[in-house]
């Protein structure tokens, strides 16, 4: 059996595992300790100068290999381009974008870095599945070094229509780079569709309708994997929750009123703005609302030195504050709002109580917190997902309250209908939702896109 070799900018921690690990670390993890395997990634530490090798480190069959960065290398690579470019591009906030070419420059640099130090590490037969938008050069530079293993690339987050790609200097190289890839992944059939059209209009190749592509002398396939989660585990874990001792305080908090729920990192990806106005339209279109639901939005803090998202939680400070000052009585605050973040246990338990669940990103990839609520409730009174149609998961999760996140009046009415929906009605859909998890976890994600990239050499050859 071929050895699975994973590329992320962060690796997994050697020790981490089950309730501490996120439900990607636990499938990687998986994969990796079923053939024996490499994780390959950025150690998260900054060095005064590159090393001449990765560190490595081994659990079981498993082989943790991770790389400083410079300072220079680092703001260059992940702050400048991968975030401040790539991020807000690939999330259609073209407002948001900032191109420099020395930046662009790191990128690349620090991508034949990660080249440099991973090709040493290589056998023969080895299949390495690169993971996000840092890494869309990584296979090009790999064959320059003279690698010829299979390589696969996972895109988590959106790929843009060509209309919002070709903004992007240097666009087309970026494209080409991902073309040097054997398998391309997407998390929908709109991102594939974006993918092939990108290479039609600017010229760069063509996508079959079997799924493969051809780019100048390269030749790859590309293909829909939409990610899903250790359905199983997450049902335990919220069984289990809804006991511990944070959850157990919330409820008590809580005493008779219901509440909605909004987990998310604090990224302007994610349309918790608009949410707090949808929550401010309920409370003033629907007054029996008023002191009987409350809003929990949990938001950990992320590039907090980034300009734009100190802006973003000043604007939401300001919504909590006009909320909870315009409804909010002596025993009842209509706004809670969390910046830190919980153990996956607890916050397990969090959905399992809510009553509704608000997801409802401007644009994502998939977001896990969706399908990880429908996992979490109670079967015998299940609450109800309100998703924006703009995350990947509203494609399988099609009996959730769908919403146009931009429209702040349809949510806040998606938020009444779900706290008003009856009880077979709320089962009837939590029931085809839990199917579909059920059918396509996360481990079925990752057998599908290690199985088809293993066979993408042997299907190239006989063509």
């Amino acid at each position: 059996m071929a050895r699975l070799v994973v590329v992320s900018n962060r690796t997994a921690a050697p020790r981490d595992r089950g309730a501490r690990a996120g439900g990607l670390a636990v499938a990687l993890r998986e994969a990796l300790a079923r053939s024996g395997g490499v994780w390959f990634g950025w150690s998260g530490d900054i060095a005064a100068e590159d090393p001449p090798a990765p560190r490595i480190q081994e659990a079981g069959n498993i082989v943790f290999a991770t790389i400083p960065l410079t300072r220079p290398d680092h703001d260059d690579f992940y702050l400048h381009y991968a975030n401040g470019t790539l991020w807000p591009l690939c999330h259609y906030r073209l407002g948001l974008v900032e191109f420099s070419r020395s930046a662009y420059e790191g990128y690349l640099r620090v991508n034949h870095l990660f080249a440099s130090r991973l090709a040493p590490l290589l056998r023969p037969d080895d299949l390495i599945w690169v993971h996000d938008y840092h890494f869309f050069p990584l296979a090009a530079a790999l064959r320059d070094l003279g690698v010829k293993n299979r390589i696969g690339f996972f895109l988590h987050i959106p790929l843009p229509a060509p209309e919002v790609l070709t903004a992007l200097p240097r666009h087309r190289r970026l494209i080409q780079d991902l073309c040097c890839y054997d398998l391309v992944g997407f998390q929908t059939e709109d991102d594939v569709r974006a993918f092939a059209s990108y290479l039609e209009r600017e010229d760069v190749g063509r996508v079959d309708p079997d799924g493969s592509f051809a780019a100048g002398e390269r030749r790859g396939e590309v293909g829909a994997f939409p990610i899903g989660i250790d359905t199983q585990a997450f049902v335990e874990l919220a069984e289990t929750g809804v006991s511990s001792p944070q959850t157990l305080r919330l409820r008590e908090s809580m005493g008779s009123r219901r509440f909605v729920i909004g987990v998310d990192r604090l990224d302007y990806s994610k349309g918790i703005p608009q949410r707090m106005e949808a929550f401010q339209t309920l409370l003033e279109s629907r007054p029996e609302h008023r002191g009987a639901v409350t809003y929990m939005q949990i938001a950990p803090i992320s590039r907090g030195e980034v300009e734009e998202y100190q802006a973003l939680r000043r604007d939401i400070e300001g919504w909590v504050g006009r909320i909870n000052g315009q409804f909010g009585e002596f025993d009842w605050s209509p706004v809670r709002y969390l910046n830190k973040a919980f153990p996956r246990q607890s916050l397990a338990g969090f959905f399992r109580e809510a009553a509704v669940g608000l997801v409802t990103p401007l644009r994502d990839g998939m977001n896990l917190v969706a399908k990880e609520y429908v996992a979490a409730q109670n079967p015998d009174d299940p609450g109800v997902l309100v998703l924006s149609r703009f995350a990947g998961a509203s494609h399988a999760l099609r009996q959730a309250l769908i919403v146009n996140p931009f429209d702040v009046e349809e949510m806040a009415d998606a938020v009444h209908m779900a706290l008003t929906m009856p009880l077979a009605e709320r089962q009837a859909r939590w029931n085809k939702m839990m199917a579909e998890l059920r059918e396509h976890t996360i481990q079925s994600w990752c057998e599908s896109f290690v199985t088809r990239l293993a066979g993408s050499e042997d299907g190239r050859q006989a063509a």
